[in-house]
């Protein structure tokens, strides 16, 4: 009994060495790899609180207090909430501390590169006191976190247009005859998918025999954005070109159809819940995929990007 006692605590302690050495590395390696990570802790924790936490937040007095309980998807999305506004203060104190810092040289640093087992204590911390904050507060959270998401949609557009002409520019110093149907082709293959997937939207959304004027709307709205995304890039004094023009037009058609879908399942004019619940889940699922992408893209490429969001006079810009 003695001997697994002891065999136990050398492997907690190994193990214990192992995940600080390791984050430890990874904080050495590249911060934003880091915070990566740590974001994705925090998907996961939103996801297990959602299909865990209601019965718990149910029992919670400073939650629920109201005269009639409500359903347990208010308590499924609170919960998200609060794991959200605990990212939110933890990011910010972050951004407060690091304001300022001109290079490497200085001490607060340290504190951007290192210290991550530490970091990740204060942020369970700071989400654990989350739940301890009143409900005014998660609902004002929630309206302007509304505000914020549309400006982290803003950014995604620059980085995405950062890819795309970098990626234009680097298949058109090659200088062959097959790079130049290369992009042609990929642009027509984006602009076939922008079109079908359109037709989906249409399909979905503006269903026969109901008055859905929003929703055909924001679809034809879109489509002509399409269109003038091309005249743009195709417009002599623009000396654009079609590829940045058509991953962009296929990207706001999915934003389109993330809009829609969001709308209340029982909406007559969201024609999602007619169909199986693996639309619906498949829904979730690329729409979680892709938040994932864009914050990794975004955290890597906005660290790295000198021409997109680095201070003209900063070394980096040079």
């Amino acid at each position: 009994m003695w001997a697994a006692s002891c065999l136990a605590s050398c492997c907690a302690a190994c193990a214990c060495e192992a995940c600080r050495t390791a984050v430890g590395s990874i904080g050495r390696r590249s911060a934003r790899i880091a915070y990566c990570g740590l974001f994705a802790l925090s998907l996961f924790a939103s996801w297990a609180l959602r299909e865990v936490a209601a019965p718990l937040l149910q029992s919670i007095p400073w939650i629920n207090h109201f005269h009639k309980t409500p359903d347990r998807e208010w308590f499924e999305t609170d919960a998200v909430l609060r794991v959200s506004l605990g990212n939110f203060v933890f990011f910010t104190i972050l951004a407060i501390i690091m304001a300022g810092i001109k290079d490497q040289k200085d001490p607060r640093d340290k504190i951007h590169h290192g210290g991550w087992m530490a970091k990740v204590f204060c942020w369970v911390v700071i989400v654990f006191l989350m739940f301890f904050v009143p409900n005014g507060v998660v609902s004002f959270y929630e309206s302007i976190s509304k505000f914020g998401s549309g400006l982290f949609l803003l950014v995604q557009v620059v980085l995405l247009l950062d890819f795309v002409h970098g990626w234009n520019e680097n298949w058109v110093a090659k200088d062959e005859q097959f790079w130049y149907m290369a992009l042609l082709v990929v642009s027509v293959v984006c602009y076939i998918a922008t079109f079908a997937f359109s037709g989906l939207l249409f399909h979905w959304f503006t269903p026969s025999g109901h008055e859905c004027g929003l929703n055909l709307f924001f679809i034809v709205f879109t489509l002509i954005l399409v269109f003038v995304f091309a005249i743009v890039a195709l417009h002599p004094k623009i000396n654009g070109s079609l590829l940045p023009a058509s991953v962009i037009a296929l990207y706001c058609t999915y934003l389109c159809y993330s809009g829609l879908s969001s709308e209340p399942r029982d909406y007559e004019c969201n024609g999602l819940h007619n169909h199986s619940k693996a639309v619906s889940t498949g829904s979730l699922s690329l729409g979680l995929l892709t938040t994932i992408l864009s914050v990794v893209y975004s955290a890597v490429r906005a660290g790295s990007s000198a021409t997109v969001l680095s201070a003209p006079d900063s070394p980096r810009a040079g």
